[in-house]
């Protein structure tokens, strides 16, 4: 399926945002993940589908200094 993941056009094979961070490889990481601007609370992530042409905003911490 095609989806917008932090602006750049992406084909997954998931399902769900579970899935999709799975395959993004951002599943060990603390996130917040926006699909159509709707922020998805991480407790149902493994439930909330997918549709072609979601667009996901998935924001990560950054440490440095």
């Amino acid at each position: 399926m095609q989806l917008t993941v932090n602006g750049e056009k992406r084909e997954l094979q998931a399902e769900t945002i579970g899935t999709a961070l799975v395959e993004l490889g951002m599943d060990a990481a603390p996130c917040a993940v926006e699909v159509n601007r709707t922020l998805i609370p991480a407790r149902t992530r493994d439930e909330h589908k997918l549709t072609n042409g979601d667009v996901l905003e998935i924001v990560t911490l950054v440490g440095g200094g």
